[in-house]
């Protein structure tokens, strides 16, 4: 009797097809091998094939090396020296046939991140990266999905990029939290200090967007100025600023910073003591360990650099083809808190 579990090789190979738009005889070729046959038409085979859950060794759709760039400014913050650890740690796991390029640009140089971002000498298919969201780095991403190359932008996003993949966190999610967090915590009303490492990144722009939402909406108590102070991550310069709020004639109860130069912060809390502020920033690294420990720091929202860099290079592997898309890729990456509690001891750069 027959095993009516048992798919025939031809209603099997009639379904991949019709799902490829392909001929029966095209997906005999490409499954076994027999022929030569265009990329494009490996590619929808295959494809289809991992759709319907064939349980069976596929080709490959790509032959000779794959080039991809990873491409990320040259920050100082223990955050970006992280993710370029988690990169290359990733890097190091992937199929020979991927050539990896890693391009790091100066934070203030913007023309030298769109001549990164623009044509190579090795056919590229793919680039992670870490970006301001200005016209002229949307105009070279735009040129490079024109070029066919895929774009996976990380810890930030940059808007009105075509078919372009993002999976870092949701900044506007994060900057509420640190809202919220601000006012269950702050124990009196008054002033709180917004601070921005820049006002470009659209990351940052919604991380402070999303905290003065939720000091409007639900703690009327707590008042902020309209626009973020820029610092560009520099400690001398948050010190300054933190500085200057202090002394001023209100004070301040809150202070949230979007980035990092929390030096700057703690320097001048600790020089001009007074009545607790409390501070909520990002990232679990060893400095924050130390203010969260001394009581200076209050939270540390972390937005989980190794994850970002795993996600980054899963989603640029499923998009040359070397391995099959999956949904987890499109849902933003999830971020966690931190207090003096649960920090943990483990070096942040270890």
């Amino acid at each position: 009797m027959e095993n009516p579990k048992r798919r025939k090789k031809s209603a099997r190979f009639t379904e991949i097809a019709a799902l490829a738009g392909v001929s029966v005889a095209t997906v005999d070729r490409v499954l076994n091998e027999r022929d030569s046959c265009s990329v494009k038409s490996r590619e929808k085979v295959v494809q289809a094939a991992r759709q319907l859950g064939i349980p069976r060794v596929l080709p490959e759709t790509q032959h000779g090396l794959i080039h991809i760039d990873i491409v990320l400014p040259d920050n100082p913050s223990p955050f970006f020296k992280r993710l370029k650890l988690a990169m290359k740690r990733g890097v190091a796991m992937l199929d020979k046939r991927l050539v990896v390029h890693p391009v790091t640009t100066p934070e203030e140089d913007e023309a030298g991140l769109i001549r990164a971002i623009g044509p190579r000498r090795y056919p590229r298919k793919a680039l992670i990266v870490s970006a301001p969201d200005t016209p002229g780095v949307r105009q070279a991403l735009q040129a490079a999905r024109v070029r066919g190359e895929h774009v996976c932008m990380v810890v930030t996003r940059v808007n009105d990029v075509s078919n372009a993949d993002y999976v870092g966190i949701d900044h506007r999610a994060a900057g509420r939290t640190a809202g919220y967090l601000l006012g269950r915590l702050c124990q009196r009303a008054g002033h709180v200090l917004i601070l921005s490492s820049r006002i470009d990144y659209s990351g940052h722009i919604e991380r402070s967007e999303g905290c003065r939402k939720v000091l409007t909406e639900q703690f009327p108590h707590l008042h902020f100025d309209v626009d973020a102070t820029e610092t560009h991550d520099d400690p001398d310069k948050c010190y300054g600023v933190v500085r200057q709020a202090l002394l001023g004639t209100a004070g301040i109860v809150g202070l949230y910073n979007t980035g990092a130069g929390s030096p700057g912060i703690q320097a001048a809390l600790q020089r001009y003591p007074g009545d607790k502020v409390c501070w909520v920033t990002h990232e679990i690294s060893d400095d924050h360990r130390l203010y969260l420990q001394q009581g200076m720091l209050d939270v540390v929202i972390d937005q989980d650099p190794d994850m970002q860099a795993i996600r980054a290079l899963q989603n640029v592997l499923a998009a040359v083809g070397m391995t099959p898309p999956t949904s987890q890729l499109e849902k933003p990456g999830e971020f966690r808190l931190y207090f003096a509690e649960n920090m943990g001891l483990q070096p942040y750069l270890g």
